[in-house]
């Protein structure tokens, strides 16, 4: 799969979800397999870049190429306009957020919102493509709802205006994440295109995500919320589709260590007040699943520091231990 110069080494990318995939979860993704990893939504509006969310949002320091960064909006001149300044940023690939499904989004006829509108779809494509040297992509659902399933018109669009890939989520956005993915407008969409389509939605497993490969024929998948927690989900699909074998889940000293390593960096990139509460829910990711989650939970959720926070994840590890 190549996207503009950058050719891939592996199927695997991470959906990018707001809140979630930071500098430090992205890096921490790619050195597992993730071959691309987009940082966070951002605004079109360049008024509102001054936030510190925004700004962090901008950081692209020691990041592996090709370093992405997704826009929304509604506005062509305004999405060509942000696409320009964050290549001037850094940015390497310009991802364009059509899947969003978040009511403030949608409000703002942006995100999914757009795809009811396949006229202007095809302005903000032509003049994000237009106004940049660096390959454009784009992520949609498959539709507005079931009556409206148009996804393999947006595709057809988004391919002649020059989008160089296209990630599919596998629902409407009236399904928002709601019941199961469909993949037979994924496979449609493939079959009706020629550039790189990845399928995104409910892959949790590697079976799974050879499952979703084998039945739409996409050049490869996405994974969003099941990395959540397991960012080692990567390492298992890629060694999975390469050799059909499942690695054993990591044990808790590895676990440990990659919460480790995690925590610190959320430290560093966001500092210590923001990143002990951005560290919150990783840990609860984390987690899930262990022994006596929800009592080490309440203990983490009380950490006001890293240091009280690590002391808290340490304890709970030598815990694990001691009991193995």
């Amino acid at each position: 799969m190549q996207i503009g110069p950058y050719q891939l080494n592996s199927k695997l990318a991470l959906a990018p979800m707001a809140g979630v995939t930071d500098l430090p979860f992205r890096q921490l993704c790619r050195s597992f397999g993730a071959e691309l990893a987009a940082g966070e939504m951002l605004t079109s509006n360049v008024k509102l870049w001054n936030s510190k969310k925004s700004q962090a949002r901008f950081s692209h320091a020691a990041e592996p190429e090709p370093r992405i960064v997704q826009i929304v909006g509604g506005d062509p001149v305004m999405m060509a306009e942000a696409a320009r300044m964050n290549v001037d940023m850094g940015a390497q690939i310009i991802d364009i957020n059509m899947g969003c499904p978040a009511k403030k989004v949608c409000n703002k006829a942006a995100g999914s919102a757009l795809m009811r509108d396949e006229v202007l779809v095809a302005e903000i494509l032509q003049s994000v493509v237009t106004a940049v040297t660096v390959p454009v992509t784009l992520k949609i659902r498959t539709g507005w709802d079931e009556q409206h399933r148009n996804g393999v018109a947006i595709a057809r669009i988004a391919q002649d205006c020059g989008i160089q890939a296209l990630a599919v989520h596998g629902r409407t956005r009236s399904c928002m994440f709601n019941g199961d993915a469909e993949y037979e407008t994924i496979r449609a969409i493939k079959q009706a295109i020629k550039i790189p389509v990845l399928a995104n939605g409910d892959i949790d497993s590697p079976q799974k995500a050879q499952q979703v490969l084998e039945a739409t024929g996409a050049d490869g998948v996405m994974i969003g919320r099941a990395a959540q927690g397991q960012p080692w989900i990567f390492r298992d699909i890629a060694t999975y589709i390469a050799t059909g074998k499942l690695l054993q889940p990591p044990d808790t000293a590895e676990v440990r260590a990659i919460m480790r390593a995690h925590l610190r960096s959320l430290y560093m990139f966001h500092g210590e007040d923001v990143g002990v509460r951005i560290a919150r829910k990783h840990i609860g990711w984390y987690a899930a699943g262990c022994p006596q989650q929800d009592v080490f939970r309440r203990v983490v959720m009380r950490a006001e520091t890293p240091e009280t926070q690590l002391a808290a994840v340490e304890a709970y590890f030598d815990e694990l231990a001691d009991a193995a």
